[in-house]
């Protein structure tokens, strides 16, 4: 103990105690809460977001450990007020006494040789088993921007200003910028549903930011949020869970997925998701199905065992739970559930081909095999026929032909990735339909509203995926436009189930980039080399629209100001793509660093083979339907643009062949 650090060992370990007691009982009553919203039906469009975010396993026991470590650090700098004032407490303590975060971002040690790669992402990079791992920290491309300088978003201290000027609450810019009626929206001319789909599931196979149990801010009422009748109901925000980082006191959001593109969604991220997801009745490798219910012979997902779940509020008669899947989030909304539908389907029918080529394979061999085969269709679907139809001609500008794995790349996700790839929520359209044999309305409420499609599984288990996926394929996606940025299903009823006002997705989206410290729209131009506007003429120049221009900075006081997702939205998308330069530059360098990162686990001859693979294939060998369009993601009528499925060249499994040993 000395004058410069007058704190001892006992100080430390009280603290700490004394943090677990609190962040214990912060996790304890905000789990009390969701379940006795969910139990009496009261849950509000919040606990409905909160719910498939809340951690679990290994991810809850690493966000907890960074909850500790920050609230050891608040304790700490209380008692040290009074002797030294406000200082930064990590300035006195030692490096041994700043690893309460070393336990978990320990690295392990990796076997000589895998044929597999783990569920948990590391080891891939055998140089650093970290990288790419999950429940790390996103990486940082750019220093973070709080208004403390450590965790505090800007906007969140009241008479604040920022570059002269205070910045507007989200709510206000979203009612400002992005209000559009439903009945207002452009259809993208070229772009199905199919293509919104996908970016949603490929988003969920890198990008899973967790709730808060510790904390939950509000976006304070303003004037002009019509939809509130009554002064002091505020529309509420949960931070994110942040990553432990022994190294720094600077938050930074964990992410509870591995940044590989590695279909977590289907598998989980860690050891006890994937074990709870296999059929272990039978030495077969397949993933466990619905025993209650069956899609005309196909299999559904199985259901979730917790009682307590938010689908079994959308339908209280029907009684259906969620499903369970790799992913908390499979049961967001009806797309994504028949896509996890599909992904489970294909893998138990490749392990069914590879036992007969191989049938003395036992079932550890069978499910890794087939897990190497949807992670590559994944791959290979979503590069060589996705990205294109975002990037248009920017695309081998930041995704150059592949040349191999590459061990100094570091695949993690940054942090404005799991921004800028919510550029997709402008392509969601507000209606969702679902069509027959024939590709007509099934009903007279075949088309039903967005926010009625939110934890319905229910209408799964009666309907099946098949007239979903026909809404699907031929209905085109929203088209983004700078005065058409958001449908009001997801501006104003965001996972609204009840009269109570629903979360809005805009706002969202801009106060989660000031929760993870995003620096603004100009210092990312900067970062991609794209000039940095600042006057209304060079905004208006960039964004080919004077009127918008000045309507951002009338709103904003400066360009340095504006938040980065509502602006990057506005720019007039890159010759035959959907986004404009700046998101074109951020999400084609996260591809790239993503796919050169990742190291191959398959032979030149199963490379060679898997390049048949594409998502009508998938479709057909998973459904009813019999007919399908060969592009997709394109927008197509019926039945003209249809071919029948056995017009499509099948995936063979013959390099897949061993010897019986």
């Amino acid at each position: 103990v000395t004058t410069d650090n007058p704190l001892t060992y006992e100080d430390l370990i009280t603290s700490v105690e004394e943090a677990k007691k609190i962040v214990n009982i912060a996790y304890k009553i905000s789990q009390q809460r969701t379940n006795n919203a969910l139990e009496h039906g009261s849950a509000t469009p919040s606990d409905l977001m909160k719910f498939p975010k809340e951690p679990i396993g290994g991810t809850r026991v690493a966000t907890r450990a960074a909850d500790y470590t920050e609230t050891t650090l608040k304790i700490l700098k209380q008692k040290l007020l009074p002797i030294l004032g406000n200082v930064n407490v990590t300035d006195v303590l030692s490096p041994m006494q700043k690893t309460g975060c070393a336990a978990s971002v320990h690295s392990p040690g990796c076997p000589e040789d895998s044929a597999y790669r783990t569920i948990n992402g590391k080891c891939n990079n055998r140089v650093h088993p970290n990288r790419g791992a999950s429940n790390r920290g996103y990486a940082r491309w750019l220093p973070a921007e709080y208004e403390d300088g450590i965790s505090l978003p800007k906007g969140a201290t009241e008479g604040k200003l920022h570059n002269g000027f205070p910045l507007l609450l989200v709510r206000m810019v979203s009612s400002e910028l992005a209000r559009i009626p439903n009945d207002n929206i452009t259809h993208d001319q070229n772009r199905s549903l199919i293509f919104m789909q996908w970016g949603q599931w490929g988003d969920h196979d890198l990008v899973f930011s967790l709730a808060r149990s510790m904390s939950e801010q509000t976006f304070l009422n303003f004037p002009n949020d019509d939809r509130i009748a009554t002064r002091g109901i505020c529309m509420p925000f949960t931070r994110s869970s942040p990553a432990c980082n022994p190294n720094t006191v600077i938050q930074e959001p964990i992410n509870g997925i591995t940044s590989f593109l590695d279909a977590s969604m289907v598998y989980g991220s860690e050891d006890s998701r994937a074990n709870l997801l296999r059929n272990k009745s039978n030495d077969m490798g397949v993933l466990a199905v619905n025993e209650h219910f069956q899609d005309e012979g196909l299999d559904f997902l199985p259901f979730q065992t917790r009682a307590l779940n938010p689908c079994l509020l959308t339908n209280k008669e029907a009684n259906i739970p969620c499903f369970r899947s790799g992913d908390m989030r499979a049961n967001e909304h009806l797309g994504i559930i028949a896509f996890h539908t599909l992904f489970l389907r294909e893998h138990n029918c490749l392990v069914l081909e590879l036992k007969k080529l191989n049938p003395h394979w036992d079932g550890e061999v069978l499910y890794q095999e087939a897990r190497k085969i949807i992670r590559a269709m994944i791959q290979i679907i979503n590069y060589r026929d996705y990205l294109p139809l975002v990037l248009g001609n920017e695309t081998e500008k930041y995704i150059p032909p592949y040349t191999g794995y590459n061990e100094s790349v570091d695949p993690t996700v940054a942090n404005i990735f799991s921004l800028t790839f919510r550029f997709g929520h402008g392509s969601i359209p507000p209606f969702m339909s679902r069509l027959d044999e024939e590709f007509q309305p099934t009903g007279p409420n075949s088309k039903i509203p967005l926010h009625r499609t939110f934890f319905a599984s229910w209408r799964i288990i009666l309907e099946g995926i098949d007239p979903v996926l026909r809404g699907l394929l031929i209905n085109p996606s929203k088209q983004l436009k700078q005065d058409e940025i958001l449908n009001e299903e997801v501006r104003e009823r965001l996972f609204q189930q009840t009269e109570v006002i629903g979360l809005d997705l805009a706002a969202i989206n801009m106060q989660g980039s000031r929760d993870h410290g995003i620096p603004g729209y100009n210092a990312w131009r900067r970062f991609c080399g794209l000039s940095e506007p600042q006057t209304v003429e060079e905004l208006g120049d960039v964004l080919e629209n004077m009127d918008l221009a000045e309507k951002f900075l009338a709103l904003y006081g400066t360009a340095d100001n504006i938040d980065l997702w509502i602006r990057a939205l506005a720019e007039p998308f890159v010759p035959s793509g959907r986004v404009g330069p700046l998101i074109s530059c951020l999400i084609g360098q996260q591809f790239q660093q993503t796919r050169d990162g990742d190291r191959v686990f398959l032979t030149d001859e199963q490379i060679e083979s898997l390049r048949v693979i594409s998502l009508p294939l998938l479709f057909c060998d998973n459904t009813h339907l019999s007919q399908f369009p060969i592009d997709v993601f394109q927008v197509n009528n019926y039945p003209e643009d249809f071919i029948n499925c056995t017009e499509f060249v099948k995936l063979g499994l013959t390099p897949w062949k061993v010897q019986n040993e």
